[in-house]
């Protein structure tokens, strides 16, 4: 029997450095689980979610705060979302406990189920509830951040940007899919309801971060805390791709907002009880999680990023603009079932672009930056839609029109962007990362 030769030195390197396609495997499951259960429980619970219908209901029925009051409310509530970036400072360069993650999303969703339980004892009044709905948000915030910014590094890590896109908007739609229906119920039941769910709901992320989420420690030394926070801004300071992401990000959804005006229009144009609300709701979150597999399963392996956010970008301003025919019950099925596929596809590549812009080393803070660029975007032009109908007088489908038109000025934008980020897909991120094993090379795995 003739001898098998021994293995050169450069095979040995490639057997053993190659990567364990099995472990690979196991570690993105983990890690979507991950991130499932904590981008799940911050969107779901929040009271832009779940207790959208209830709250809106309490102070347009209850309160009979104007549209204008309403939207300056979720616009305040939001106040921690938009300075996300400095949660993410923390995540990224100040370990707790000896993790950047692990740790910050187990405190969030402490801190977020005692913050529910306070709501459940609130009195109804405007003040009152906007300092305990702001309390809760800055919870949830930390754990969001933590999450992202775990989704951000193993996205890079994995060279799968886009299916970890397509998880992130599938949790991200649970809001709609299961807050929708069962905010509707809450909001015909004492509101007190609506923060118990919102505090067993946040119990999720802690078993997944337990179980999921292996972290090595890292030993913290004190004296170098404030010299890596610098290190940090420095970094997102001079990120250029990133930046270019932001105000790329802002020119799509910083368009008059027509939320709170279509809650008003559900309500008093349409008849529609809070249970057939919570109906619309799942709806656009049902077609917008189809539009997510489609997404992480095909779009991201078969287009580049550059040709999804154009053609995504004109389905989602066109989808913003159908709006402007919302006059039945009817036609709103139709229409939310048509944002479901085109604003939140939008929203998907924007997500995907975050992900592939925010800085190695400062994914936290990266991510959060960009996302907080969204929210402000989002709840400031909801608010100043609010505003210029109350003031102006403003027809509801002129400003459905406008929305989406000036959400399209986006468009030829696209082409200035990084063609190192958006010029690559899913799969050929992927071969970079599997490099194929040579022929007759057997891959050795060092356990």
């Amino acid at each position: 029997m003739a001898a098998i030769p021994p293995s050169s030195p450069d095979e040995t390197a490639v057997a053993s450095t190659q990567p364990d396609p099995a472990a690979r495997k196991r570690e993105m499951i983990f890690a979507f689980l991950v991130v499932f259960m904590g981008i799940t429980a911050v969107t779901l619970s929040q009271l832009q979610a779940i207790g959208l219908i209830p709250l809106k209901n309490l102070l347009k029925n209850e309160l009979h705060e104007s549209k204008e009051a309403t939207a300056a409310f979720f616009f305040w509530i939001g106040l921690a979302w938009y300075f996300k970036p400095f949660f993410g400072i923390f995540t990224d360069a100040f370990p707790l406990y000896g993790t950047r993650r692990r740790s910050y999303i187990l405190l969030g969703a402490v801190l977020a189920v005692l913050g529910f339980v306070a709501l459940i004892f609130t009195p109804h009044h405007y003040g009152a509830l906007l300092t305990v709905c702001i309390l809760i948000n800055v919870a949830m915030v930390i754990t969001s951040t933590a999450t992202g910014g775990y989704m951000t590094q193993k996205a890079q890590e994995l060279k799968a940007s886009g299916k970890f896109a397509s998880v992130f908007q599938i949790a991200y739609q649970m809001a709609g899919v299961v807050g929708g229906p069962v905010g509707g119920l809450l909001a015909a039941m004492a509101f007190g309801y609506t923060g118990a769910a919102g505090a067993v709901i946040m119990l999720l992320p802690i078993p997944a971060a337990i179980f999921f989420l292996k972290e090595k420690r890292i030993e913290v030394d004190s004296a170098r805390l404030l010299s890596d926070a610098g290190a940090q801004l420095k970094k997102i300071a001079a990120a250029k791709t990133m930046w270019a992401a932001a105000g790329f990000s802002f020119l799509f959804y910083f368009a008059p907002g027509i939320q709170t005006a279509l809650f008003y229009r559900q309500q008093n144009v349409i008849h529609m009880t809070t249970e057939q609300q919570g109906l619309m709701l799942l709806l656009n979150g049902a077609f917008a999680m189809l539009t997510a597999t489609f997404y992480g399963t095909y779009a991201a392996k078969r287009w580049n990023l550059r040709k999804l956010l154009f053609w995504f970008i004109l389905a989602g301003g066109l989808a913003q603009m159908s709006y402007a025919f919302y006059n039945s019950m009817h036609q709103a099925i139709v229409i939310e079932s048509l944002w479901g596929l085109g604003w939140a596809a939008a929203d998907m590549a924007l997500s995907d672009l975050y992900m592939r812009s925010a800085p190695a080393g400062s994914e936290a803070l990266g991510f959060a930056l960009m996302v907080s660029v969204r929210n402000l975007s989002l709840f400031g032009a909801d608010w100043l839609g609010s505003a210029a109908m109350d003031k102006f007088h403003l027809q509801f489908s002129t400003m459905a029109i406008t929305n989406g038109l000036i959400s399209m000025v986006a468009l030829p934008f696209v082409f200035l962007l990084s063609g190192k980020i958006v010029d690559r897909t899913d799969s050929a991120a992927e071969a970079e990362a599997i490099p194929p094993v040579p022929s007759g090379k057997a891959v050795i795995d060092e356990g």
